[in-house]
């Protein structure tokens, strides 16, 4: 396909289910949602059925821990081939404009392209076109690495955003999609709104390429961000799967001595975003820790020392507004559960810029060192109340960053602290509908 080096990209050949595979059964939630929700994914499973889905081509990692994750990922990799065998998934070349429609009623715009991996490194410290936002956990590649490694097809949940306050890149696409033709259009399982998906033409494909052109000028990048112009362009920056976009890297990096630099595994199929979207949201995301086995309020009162405060909160919604109403240079902290009902943390002389990283640096050694058996990362506050309400585990509510400061933030400062945002809530998250082929 068509690779247009200079900003990272090639336009995709995207696979997508045949006329009468019903697209509601067909199309699932990325697989690191609803972690700690197994009632979810049992919903889920009732609605599929044995309907094709690509439920039986990814692996969710509500099953991580479980037993058979190799049989699984055998049936997996089984079913992809089944799948193009039987004819059941369809090509189609070139960008695919789509617009999803959240439970709330707001509609997210994108574009479906592919990545350059050579213009990617998720490293500390990286320059390169294509970044991530938030620290890359090397650790929690190796069963995705497993999972993606023997597979035939990718199935992307990766958004990337793009900064275009112009909006000259995704947007004219949204004036023009009543002369594209409509690839799906459907309502989502379980109650996550709606999605349509549109065939760019050739005219309105490059025109695309070139308003991506126009936001990797290093002029305009040095001009919108108040920088020299020498300092590398980001032009890409991680919005949600970044875990997904580096475990196609770090394939990448083994075989491509191998296989050549024209192969299909050196580009991963993504959505672009841009982060100037109204309908995009940035919500915080928080912690619970489950199973505690020691006072995590006395190991937080002797890793922070003087600098740690805690005070009850009359209610739920009195610790929220503390906490999202904080000022000045102390940080705040939700608290739910733990022995306790509501309360606030506060932290003086922070070590980091952000609570969430301030959080972070305790709760990793305090699991590591047996504190407690595992933290998990959830959306919404009234799922931190249900699962931090429950004996023996605690929550952590955190306030969001604003969107804006993302980019600005990245190039001066590097990766956030991982798991820092999250673009809009579990059930608006991105849901696996078209596939691509990654291997020759």
């Amino acid at each position: 396909m068509k690779i247009i080096s200079d900003i990272g990209i090639q336009i995709p050949t995207v696979y997508l289910p045949k006329s009468g595979i019903d697209p509601q059964k067909w199309a699932v939630i990325a697989c690191d949602q609803f972690t700690s929700e197994p009632e979810y994914w049992n919903d889920v499973e009732k609605t599929v059925g044995d309907a094709p889905s690509t439920l039986r081509l990814t692996f969710p990692e509500v099953y991580l821990e479980g037993e058979g994750g190799e049989e699984r990922i055998q049936n997996i990799q089984a079913a992809m081939k089944k799948y193009m065998d039987d004819g059941l998934l369809q090509p189609f070349d070139g960008f695919v404009y789509v617009e999803r429609k959240t439970p709330h009623g707001k509609t997210r715009k994108g574009v479906m392209l592919c990545l350059d991996l050579e213009a990617y490194d998720y490293n500390k410290g990286s320059s390169s076109l294509i970044r991530a936002t938030e620290g890359t956990i090397v650790d929690r590649l190796p069963p995705r690495i497993k999972i993606r490694e023997g597979a035939m097809l990718e199935f992307p949940h990766i958004l990337v955003l793009i900064d275009d306050p112009q909006k000259t890149v995704i947007e004219p696409l949204t004036v023009a999609k009543e002369k594209f033709e409509t690839l799906y259009d459907f309502e989502l399982m379980l109650g996550s709104g709606h999605l349509a998906g549109y065939a760019v033409n050739a005219d309105f494909e490059s025109q695309v390429v070139e308003a991506l052109r126009g936001l990797a000028k290093p002029e305009t990048f040095a001009a919108k961000y108040d920088v020299d112009k020498s300092l590398p362009v980001l032009l890409f920056a991680m919005g949600d799967g970044n875990h997904s976009l580096a475990t196609a890297k770090a394939i990448w990096e083994k075989i491509k001595g191998e296989v050549g630099m024209d192969h299909p595994a050196r580009y991963a199929l993504v959505e672009i975003e841009n982060v100037h979207d109204e309908a995009l949201e940035f919500e915080p995301i928080h912690r619970v820790v489950f199973g505690l086995k020691k006072d995590i309020f006395a190991e937080m009162q002797s890793f922070f020392g003087e600098n740690y405060k805690y005070t009850a909160a009359a209610s739920g919604a009195e610790m929220i507004q503390r906490v999202d109403s904080a000022e000045g240079t102390k940080q705040l902290i939700g608290v739910v559960g733990g022995g306790q009902q509501f309360g606030v943390i506060e932290i003086a002389n922070p070590p980091t810029n952000l609570a969430v990283g301030t959080l972070q640096s305790f709760l990793d050694p305090f699991v590591k060192n047996g504190g407690a058996e595992k933290i998990d990362y959830v959306h919404g506050e009234d799922v931190v109340e249900r699962l931090s309400l429950q004996s023996g585990n605690v929550g952590f509510y955190v306030a969001g960053m604003h969107k804006n400061e993302l980019f600005k933030t990245v190039i001066l400062d590097g990766a956030l602290p991982r798991k820092t945002f999250s673009m809009g809530e579990a059930k608006e998250k991105r849901f696996y509908m078209e596939a691509r082929k990654i291997t020759k």
